[in-house]
């Protein structure tokens, strides 16, 4: 009776520490994007410069993962070459760089909640990027599952009131440049034995990224950042966004560490339901029927490929499982065996 209510405590309390990662991690996700679109909103804060604001994340970032690292030794750094890093952490620096840019460049011109309904299609991209990498194999189920989710965001897209053909090409091509990235990470890093947690990518990553942006900063923005005369810095809001922005990597460290990737992926598709509620209540975007029909059926399709990726982890865990089981009874049998030998051999002595 003890054993069953203790275990049923150990469990329950592993239930409510999974919720309480979900929900830091949502809160923490849905503040940081709001906040970069009052920063960078015209109708807002109206600071419209993106590489500006992704450079000071970066540089926030890195100087306290470099704290962390370096200085306090509480996270342990990873053993790395300096070829491995230049052949493989600066690829996936700039395509990090370039998918902050341009994710921040689509607030200017779009609403949060048409920017959560152009994000469903993360699946389609990863999925078609890594086909192209021979990552992922072709299948008839898989690719009808990513043409339901584009189905829905361009009748999405078709629904919205507040269309800008200039911010969407920048949130697909972000969306595009982050797979890009989440799939090289496989490629280049995964594979090679190497993993970093969200504070060690920041301690090697940022510094890329900053090195990165600071070409295009100094000739897209800088110019117009000198002329703004009036412009102060405010430390008190930007110090708070890099805060939050740092603070949603240690929240993804949390998550994915104490639950799984695919849990993150399935509170995003909460946090995303959230954020549109939120934009068409609290920021007064219109959300149309059309935009809603359009995101549910692509909301399906993602519930689906999240569901299809749980049923494959599920079915390598049985694997995993059944050859351990193998390996055991196998060691058991020699074991038995040798132990036969020697009886016979005693025997015959």
């Amino acid at each position: 009776m003890g054993k069953g209510a203790s275990l049923s405590d150990g469990v329950m309390k592993k239930i409510l520490l999974s919720y309480a990662y979900v929900g830091i991690w949502i809160f923490l996700s849905f503040t940081v994007i709001v906040y970069n679109k009052y920063i960078l909103d015209r109708k807002m804060y109206n600071w419209p410069f993106p590489i500006s604001l992704t450079m000071i994340h970066m540089l926030f970032c890195s100087s306290l993962a470099f704290l962390l690292v370096r200085v306090f030794k509480l996270v342990e750094p990873v053993s790395m070459s300096r070829d491995l890093y230049v052949s493989s952490v600066l690829p996936i620096g700039a395509l990090y760089s370039l998918s902050l840019w341009f994710s921040n460049s689509a607030y200017i011109y779009l609403s949060v909640s048409f920017i959560q309904m152009l994000k469903a299609l993360m699946p389609v991209a990863v999925y078609s990027i890594g086909i192209l990498f021979k990552k992922e194999s072709f299948k008839t189920e898989s690719m009808a599952n990513m043409l339901s989710i584009s189905l829905g965001v361009a009748i999405a897209a078709y629904g919205e009131a507040r269309f800008d053909s200039w911010g969407v090409i920048l949130q697909l091509g972000a969306v595009a440049f982050e797979a890009t990235r989440l799939v090289l990470i496989q490629i280049l890093l995964t594979s090679k034995g190497i993993t970093l947690n969200p504070i060690t990518s920041l301690y090697y990553v940022a510094p890329c990224c900053l090195g990165f942006l600071f070409v295009p900063w100094l000739l897209v923005e800088f110019p117009v950042l000198k002329q703004s005369s009036s412009f102060h810095f405010d430390y008190m809001i930007f110090g708070t966004n890099s805060i939050c922005a740092f603070a949603l990597n240690l929240a993804v460290f949390l998550l994915v560490g104490k639950t799984s990737a695919l849990t993150m992926n399935v509170a995003g598709v909460v946090k995303d339901w959230l954020l549109i509620a939120f934009s068409w209540s609290v920021i007064k975007d219109t959300v149309t029927p059309v935009n809603l029909i359009g995101y549910g059926l692509a909301f399906l399709g993602v519930a689906y490929y999240n569901h299809s990726k749980l049923q494959a982890l599920k079915a390598k865990e049985a694997q995993k499982k059944a050859a351990q089981i193998d390996e055991e009874a196998g060691k058991l049998l020699e074991e038995r065996e040798g132990e036969g030998m020697g009886k016979k051999s005693d025997s015959q002595a």
